[in-house]
């Protein structure tokens, strides 16, 4: 793969483009290019996003636009690409059947498809139609040498040599089946958790409940599970999250975590509530919205061999000190570049093609 700064530039262009749209609002700038076609086009298509699925607010659509806009930079770009420079590849067509838990969470892999020089064949969910195809077209204006590269369809895939798919544990099933005779990427259901020890700072606790709360809990690298020492008090964890308490005022999470509630208690299940958020005792890594489920540990050691063991349900440990590939509290909605889903070297895959 030829990793020079021009084959980048429609990438940093696009993360400028994406820059004029944050949760502080929208600024349309001179210097960015095709501003004139483009800027009200990708405002229409944020309120489009919203309107059409309940989850994506208009906070979370900017918040992961912004966070497109900080990646695409040439520093973040020719660090993440640096390790493949002299790869050549011959072009395959790679077909990505995207989730739509959160948004624009397919747009790695199209990135990856595109820069390593690859045509991409997009099937998108329904609960995330309205960025992407306006972000592809950008692309085109910017570097005409995309046309007839990016192709997305509604219908079932086909003519493709390559696919990335990812969908629940049930999907990656009917995938492993339907696409055993293609190279494959196929990613399943997988959590993140926090360890906690009861050393840490009020501010870290903060910070987690970023990871607990953004995008509603939905994303796979949101954290879902607590590991804490046995006789753990809670009271500091509760006092951590509490700035995240208007999100009950929305009405999807609020009726998750009433009709939750009502389960738990009918069930007879123990679990504690501050009014916008459920902890509940369990073996889980994946807990419903408005919950989180936790688990005592005996010892550092003994958690390390478990979560060795059960590495393949989890995306992100949150920790402090615990193992080399921890996340610091508070960070796992900023993934770079390099930092892949499931573990899975995208990039390496896609040159070997």
């Amino acid at each position: 793969m030829n990793n020079k700064t021009n084959n980048l530039e429609p990438f940093i262009e696009l993360g400028h483009f994406l820059s004029q749209f944050t949760q502080n609002g929208f600024e349309r700038k001179t210097t960015v290019k095709y501003n004139d076609l483009f800027f009200d086009g990708f405002k229409h298509q944020i309120k489009q996003a919203k309107a059409h699925n309940g989850w994506f607010t208009k906070t979370n659509v900017l918040y992961a636009i912004e966070s497109w806009a900080k990646a695409l930079t040439q520093e973040h770009l020719k660090t993440w690409l640096k390790p493949y420079e002299a790869k050549v590849i011959t072009p395959k067509k790679v077909a990505i059947i995207m989730a739509g838990n959160i948004p624009l969470v397919g747009f790695h892999d199209f990135l990856a498809v595109l820069i390593t020089g690859h045509h991409v064949l997009v099937k998108q969910s329904s609960n995330d139609k309205h960025l992407l195809p306006l972000i592809a077209k950008y692309l085109e204006y910017v570097a005409p040498n995309f046309k007839g590269r990016i192709q997305f369809t509604d219908d079932k895939l086909k003519d493709f040599d390559a696919v990335i798919a990812t969908g629940s544990n049930n999907t990656a099933r009917y995938f492993e089946h339907y696409f055993k005779n293609k190279p494959s990427i196929i990613r399943k259901n997988r959590n993140s958790i926090a360890i906690i020890d009861g050393s840490e700072s009020e501010e870290q606790m903060k910070a987690l409940s970023n990871d607990i709360f953004k995008y509603y809990g939905l994303g796979c690298r949101n954290v879902s599970k607590l590991f804490v020492p046995k006789n753990y008090d809670f009271n500091a964890f509760f006092q951590g999250i509490y700035d995240w308490h208007p999100i009950i005022n929305d009405q999807k999470y609020a009726n998750n975590y009433d009709y939750n509630k009502a389960v738990y208690l009918m069930s007879e299940f123990d679990m504690l509530e501050n009014g916008f958020l459920m902890i509940k005792e369990d073996t889980s890594y994946a807990s419903p919205i408005a919950t989180v489920f936790y688990e005592y540990y005996d010892s550092k050691a003994t958690l390390k061999t478990k979560i060795e063991t059960d590495k393949d349900q989890i995306q992100c440990v949150v920790a402090n000190e615990f193992s080399s590939d921890e996340i610091a509290f508070g960070q796992t909605q900023n993934p770079k570049l390099w930092d892949y889903a499931d573990g899975i070297d995208t990039i390496a895959f896609l040159l070997n093609l």
